[in-house]
């Protein structure tokens, strides 16, 4: 596969900053430290960014203190009308962030544009939620006094986001926070930064004040987030990535009391009963599997389906999947991009490896791909026994693994035994099943009879190891808003 850029992605990476933003201005990192992003399908360099040391996290943490108080006094119709305008300049650019997505992060441009419009719309959904924030008035039970309840907020805000959906990511947590009132610093992933950076500039043009949202982007995260997180001034920490690390970034918050936003690690389960329509099902396990090439904290991970339908769920699935075309993100066609880097590749390989040792059959797939870039080619797993570690590890790749039940105790238990809980899928025709599901299973979210869940005017997160709190919906915004209640005497 070429390693050259074709013109139009060479003009498009020359668009976009290469500084950290503080201040409302595009600077160097301290000593002019920097970092290469590299196109995962081919192992290109594509740019080469300012590296953030400590001190500049804590520059933008400066620039962002300073703004609060200004930005929590602007009017929520102004705030209002930034998001939106802000909305309507990614609508302008969307071929732009699609096709940088693509270049950086590696998935299909069909799958990016797709991620544009996801992550556009909680733009457009908190530039709604802005004014409509709002509190209660009331006389108290004794009749001694009126109870004035309304809404703060809550502060600087420290977001940590990761590189599989660089985009919706950023704005599922800036927007809210705009949307209510409090100043960002925003650490975007070393993998995958530049959507992100070229983000920042459509803020800058919908008039967004300085200091109100800050990118400092980092070879090493943990340097950079310790003394920003440990900072007195910080009042809030949203992190979406895996289970150990947010469960570090917890700890280190308890010390300031932070308030903290967590989306962590998932392993869902895909549950296809007797009476499922096998047509939805399979639609819905493409969707679920094989979106953003697996590698999805939302993306199915267990396949639980009764044994009556097992064989020719296995079949239907494997047909589709011995279809799907394999390359770099840009290529017409293509549905199966790369991973987003070696290690990504070997975990696939070894958690597949473990499950055919136990006894699993492969039914399509299987192996790495050799030559330029992190490929994996998409895979059918059957008969994937209990204790394989396929069925405990987030796979994070494009792996489909089919175990089988007997029964819908048998199924629940099953989906159950794990101690993530983000969301799960179910298919089955039997509504009153479908109703018991929905209190039945543990997870945060679920789809029944669809694969793909997530909608900006729905509240997003897990239950267990899977996470606290939510993003979008109504309930998103309060993630960014505290509580106060002030007695007036009668």
């Amino acid at each position: 596969m070429s390693t050259e850029l074709a013109a139009n992605e060479q003009e498009l990476l020359a668009r976009v900053p290469t500084g950290l933003f503080i201040g409302g201005e595009w600077i160097d990192a301290e000593e002019g430290r920097t970092f290469e992003v590299r196109d995962p399908a081919t192992g290109a360099v594509i740019a080469a960014i300012a590296d953030a040391t400590p001190a500049d996290g804590i520059r933008a943490l400066d620039a962002a203190a300073a703004a609060q108080e200004a930005w929590a006094a602007t009017a929520a119709r102004t705030r209002s009308d930034i998001l939106r305008r802000a909305f309507d300049l990614v609508q302008e650019h969307k071929e732009d962030l699609a096709l940088l997505m693509t270049l950086e992060m590696g998935k299909p441009l069909a799958e990016s544009r797709g991620e544009v419009v996801y992550g556009g719309e909680f733009l457009r959904w908190f530039s709604e939620e802005a004014v409509r924030i709002s509190g209660r008035y009331g006389t108290n039970p004794e009749g001694t006094g009126r109870m004035v309840v309304s809404q703060r907020p809550v502060g600087p805000s420290f977001f940590i986001t990761p590189w599989n959906f660089p985009f919706a990511m950023a704005t599922r947590k800036i927007a809210p926070a705009l949307a209510a009132g409090c100043t960002v610093v925003i650490k975007p992933p070393a993998l995958t930064p530049l959507t992100t950076m070229f983000f920042t500039t459509l803020l800058e043009q919908a008039g967004l004040p300085a200091g109100v949202v800050n990118v400092v982007q980092t070879s090493s995260s943990s340097r950079l987030s310790a003394p920003i997180i440990a900072d007195p001034r910080l009042r809030k920490l949203s992190f979406t990535g895996s289970t150990e690390v947010g469960r570090k970034l917890i700890a280190q918050a308890a010390d300031g009391i932070l308030r903290v936003s967590m989306e962590l690690g998932g392993n869902a389960p895909f549950v296809v009963f007797e009476d499922a329509d096998l047509d939805k099902a399979v639609d819905g396990a493409m969707a679920a599997k094989f979106r953003n090439i697996g590698q999805a904290c939302t993306a199915a991970n267990r396949f639980i389906v009764h044994e009556s339908v097992a064989e020719e769920f296995g079949r239907r699935v494997t047909e589709r999947v011995q279809s799907m075309k394999i390359g770099r993100g840009t290529e017409d066609g293509v549905a199966i991009g790369p991973l987003i880097d070696a290690d990504a590749v070997g975990k696939a390989a070894e958690l597949v490896g473990d499950a055919v040792e136990r006894g699993a059959r492969v039914l399509a797939g299987g192996n790495a791909l050799e030559g330029t870039g992190t490929f994996y080619e998409p895979t059918v797993l059957t008969d994937v026994v209990a204790g394989s570690d396929i069925l405990r590890e987030e796979i994070f790749g494009p792996v489909l693994a089919i175990a089988t039940f007997a029964d819908e105790a048998e199924a629940v238990r099953l989906a159950n035994d794990t101690e993530y809980g983000l969301v799960s899928y179910v298919f089955t025709e039997d509504l009153a099943r479908g109703h018991r599901m929905i209190d039945a299973l543990e997870t945060g979210m679920m789809g029944l009879n669809v694969g793909v869940v997530s909608n900006a005017a729905a509240p997003f997160g897990g239950v267990k190891q899977s996470g606290v709190g939510r993003e979008g919906g109504f309930e998103g915004i309060h993630e960014y808003l505290s509580t106060k209640y002030t007695l007036i005497p009668a």
